[in-house]
């Protein structure tokens, strides 16, 4: 919270603002593990002199996206997906009776590296793309991978989005601090007093699932279905009131989802930074809604297999993501 404050009043300054904020990036990354933080500082790196490399070079320009690309993508997958792969592998193994085993490390999970590795995925390809220009300021640049009140939950930024306003001179706004406190307070309320309480009731039915039935099980569905929502949402809501009170507006990520009228028009209201990444660098480059109707089946099945990858290494997952492609 010290920081936070100590924050709050030197982002105002040009000459070091943008260090400030850097370091209690860096600070409340490092509280997770350590260790972590020279991964995140890689990563910085890397795509600090990826972005640039793609901007200057013509000829070169596809392979350092694509070595980016791969940097970026071994290091989720390594931390997030490899148990679940060698797990998995080393069964056929078995059933094939080879007597090969993959090791598993369980790891912990590098904070918040779901998200920024796709935001970071984003900001290339919108170089490559020409849509924008690369960060020439490091520091800058360092603080949109690390910028500690979406670092965790989101929203997912675009460099268009969050690069103008980390650069700006931000002069205290009381209008904008005093709406930044009402809307974290309310994301605090829905975290704590809503989706905390209703976790309550739905892990003490969901650790004993075979001793309940019937509606018990329906109205803990309903429980679950707010409690995710509370929970995420507030973080989010959280997440953007911190970051209006430094004067940075986020993307807005909900949009009353539970009054959607599909499933379709549901994900255009959920999690809605996560389902445009989607839609702009998944879906559109496979094609979109160009092509035959099971060209377009493919593509939405593609998009919505990473999507319930993205949110977890198990076939449960894998399953979900593709019950959503279906429904669409």
């Amino acid at each position: 919270m010290y920081l936070f404050l100590l924050s709050i009043g030197n982002c105002r300054k040009k000459s070091n603002g943008y260090v400030w904020l850097l370091f209690t990036g860096y600070y409340f990354y490092a509280s997770w593990k350590p260790a972590y933080l020279g991964l995140i500082i890689l990563t910085t790196v890397v795509n600090f002199f990826a972005g640039t490399s793609i901007y200057k070079s013509k000829r070169h320009k596809k392979r350092f996206l694509l070595s980016a690309l791969l940097f970026n993508i071994s290091a989720l997958f390594f931390f997030k997906y490899f148990d679940f792969f060698s797990f998995n592998l080393n069964g056929i193994l078995q059933l094939a009776h080879w007597q090969i085993q993959l090791p598993q490390f369980k790891l912990l999970l590098p904070l918040g590296i779901s998200f920024y590795t796709l935001q970071v995925i984003g900001y290339l390809f919108d170089v490559y793309q020409g849509k924008l220009k690369p960060e020439r300021h490091f520091g800058i640049f360092a603080l949109f991978l690390c910028f500690f009140p979406q670092l965790t939950a989101g929203p997912i930024e675009r460099g268009g989005h969050l690069l103008p306003q980390l650069k700006k001179l931000r002069s205290f706004d009381y209008a904008k601090a005093t709406s930044g406190v009402k809307l974290f307070t309310f994301g605090l309320f829905k975290k704590l007093v809503i989706a905390d309480n209703l976790g309550l009731v739905v892990d003490r039915v969901f650790d004993a699932l075979p001793q309940y039935k019937g509606f018990s099980l329906i109205i803990t569905m309903f429980f679950y279905t707010w409690q995710i929502y509370a929970d995420f949402s507030g973080y989010t809501d959280m997440a953007r009131g911190i970051a209006r009170m430094l004067g940075i507006d986020l993307l807005e990520n909900f949009n009353t989802p539970y009054l959607a009228t599909s499933v379709r028009d549901f994900w255009r209201r959920w999690h809605i930074s996560f389902s445009n990444w989607l839609k702009d660098y998944i879906y559109i480059p496979l094609g979109g809604n160009r092509g035959a109707v099971l060209k377009i089946m493919s593509n939405i099945l593609i998009v919505f297999l990473i999507s319930g990858l993205w949110h977890g290494a198990g076939w449960n997952f894998v399953v979900w993501g593709l019950l959503h492609g279906a429904w669409i």
